[in-house]
């Protein structure tokens, strides 16, 4: 995305004016005001200034809804690929037509995340107390850090367990944060994590048990290219994705071929 005569206040401000009508399919200098605290006249320089680049067909001016309107053939500015998400936009201030879950706080103290970033960082084992959600102990331990990994919902740190002589998955939000945190030098060689190392190959399609239309409809859905959606994750991580697509569950719509 580049045009060189334009600054990068400005080129923001018109990317924002081209999401706007290719989600929303309408805006006006108000958007532009409130999205960026800008005065009227120069909302309205902007808005000149990206019909004069956008591409055929232009948006047009509607005089009753007072705001410019997309075309159905929009296809916005020549030099911006990316249309970004439709999600800053269903939550508009002016519509009353979203409505959000709450997510998890998952509350991490920052000084938590520093001692294992910089464990990591520096090749160091780090005692630390750890609560198990398999037992409900509190167990203080030693770990070897050596990735961050995320499923898409939490943060987690892959590390060599030396109470369990194991790699495991460490959830940084039940270390405690009395721990020690005391470190040492990693000074033997530490076996290799193959399942980190590892990538496996993840094909997904409609559960079978669904009627050929239902199938349908989970391949839109889920935005499949074909009849098999695929695509490669670290092996350690494999376990995330069955739980949070909800494979072998009841209610799945999907499963593994």
């Amino acid at each position: 995305m580049d045009d060189p005569s334009l600054k990068p206040a400005m080129l923001a401000r018109l990317v924002y004016l081209d999401r706007c009508l290719t989600w929303r399919g309408q805006v006006n200098r108000k958007d532009l005001i409130e999205r960026f605290g800008i005065s009227s006249p120069q909302a309205a320089i902007d808005l000149r200034q990206y019909l004069d680049r956008v591409t055929e067909p232009k948006p047009h001016y509607d005089t009753v809804r007072k705001c410019y309107v997309a075309d159905p053939r929009h296809s916005g500015l020549p030099f911006v690929e990316d249309a970004g998400s439709p999600d800053e936009f269903v939550g508009h201030p002016t519509l009353d037509c979203l409505s959000v879950l709450p997510s998890p706080a998952r509350l991490c103290p920052p000084f938590v995340i520093r001692h294992l970033w910089q464990a990591i960082e520096q090749r160091q084992k780090i005692e630390i107390g750890y609560v198990s959600m398999s037992s409900g102990l509190r167990l203080n331990q030693w770990i070897a850090p050596a990735h961050f990994a995320s499923d898409g919902e939490r943060l987690h740190v892959r590390a060599w367990s030396f109470h369990h002589q194991e790699w495991r998955d460490y959830v940084p939000v039940r270390v405690l944060p009395e721990s020690t945190f005391a470190v040492a030098p990693v000074e033997e060689d530490l076996p290799r994590d193959a399942e980190w190392d590892e990538f496996v190959e993840i094909q997904l399609q409609p559960l079978s048990s669904l009627t050929e239309e239902q199938r349908a409809a989970v391949r839109l859905e889920y935005g499949f290219t074909g009849e098999v959606l695929s695509f490669e994750v670290r092996r350690s991580l494999e376990f995330y994705v069955e739980r949070r697509w909800g494979l072998n569950r009841p209610g799945a719509r999907l499963e593994r071929c």
